[in-house]
Parts: C-alpha cells; sequence; structure tokens
C-alpha cells in the first residue's frame, strides 16, 4: 500500500478537515494529513447502527450521509444526546444554521450546558461568524473544563478572528 502524505497550511486545513464530533476542534498549525492509496476498513464496532456511521461519514467529511445516519439515530432514539451533537455539527458543516439550533436546542434539553456542549455550539457560532455568542460559549466551556485543550484551540481561533476584523 502506498502513502501519501500532503500539507496543508492552517487556513486550508481549517476548511478541510471536520470538526469532530461531540468534541470540536481547530488547528493550531501546520499539519500532516495521511491519505492512503487504499482504503481502510472502520472497526466493527464504529459502524454498527446509525450513530456509528454518523461518526464514520462526518470524519470523512461526508456531511450529507453523517447528517441523515444522525437524523434516523435520533428519530429512533430521541434522547440520544451524541446523536443530536453530530446532527447539529453535520447542519453547521452544512451551513444549515436553523436546523443545528433545533438539535443544539434538543441536545442542550438533554444534557444541559456541559463544556463539550458549549464547545459545539460556540463553535458552530463561530463558523457563523458570531464572534459575541461564539465568545460566551467558550468562555464558559473553558471556565468550566479549562484544561480541555479543544476549548482552548477555539478559543485561539476566536482570538485570531477578531483580531483579522479589527
Amino acid at each position: 500500500m502506498r502513502t501519501l502524505r500532503i500539507t496543508l497550511g492552517l487556513r486550508a486545513a481549517a476548511l478541510a478537515l471536520p470538526v469532530l464530533v461531540g468534541a470540536c476542534t481547530t488547528l493550531t498549525g501546520s499539519e500532516d494529513v495521511v491519505a492512503t492509496a487504499a482504503p481502510q476498513t472502520p472497526p466493527a464496532d464504529e459502524i454498527k447502527g446509525d450513530l456509528g456511521l454518523g461518526k464514520m461519514h462526518f470524519r470523512k467529511a461526508n456531511y450529507g450521509l453523517a447528517e441523515m445516519h444522525f437524523r434516523r439515530a435520533v428519530e429512533a432514539t430521541p434522547g440520544l444526546a451524541e446523536g443530536w451533537i453530530g446532527l447539529a455539527a453535520s447542519y453547521d458543516q452544512l451551513k444549515r444554521w436553523d436546523l443545528a439550533d433545533r438539535a443544539y436546542g434538543e441536545a442542550l434539553r438533554l444534557t444541559g450546558p456541559t463544556p463539550e456542549f458549549l464547545n459545539n455550539r460556540g463553535y458552530s457560532y463561530l463558523l457563523r461568524g458570531d464572534v459575541r455568542r461564539a465568545s460566551r460559549d467558550l468562555s464558559t466551556a473553558a471556565t468550566k473544563d479549562p484544561e480541555n485543550e479543544r476549548i482552548q484551540n477555539n478559543l485561539r481561533a476566536l482570538d485570531e478572528r477578531v483580531r483579522r476584523k479589527v
């Protein structure tokens, strides 16, 4: 099997790589992305059920398929907070902010304002360019979980965005 190594700059990498479901993140510098010539088979437990398929498609940046599977997962199990977060993140990537807000609303009802939830919703606001609400959610998330690297990365991305606007 041949391996191809591609180096992306920060801006290109941030656009090319999806937000992690359940824990949003941003890249902090040039990252190596390794693509293999032959497709890798995901672990068997990863592809079980719609939740697993949603996660798999999201990681592969197949956001339409991820949305479909996350939607099926929450239709089958409406109390599945992880499914609602995945659905909201998929809608974020599809720029369907109205639907993302509904899915975040359901996740909030189920989990409350956990650091993970606030981080994801804050990242959603950052994607939309709503710096005020992104700052509010990400700052609250950081207060609740100050050691969380993903939250800190998103705060740095927010700071960078604010600096570029000024």
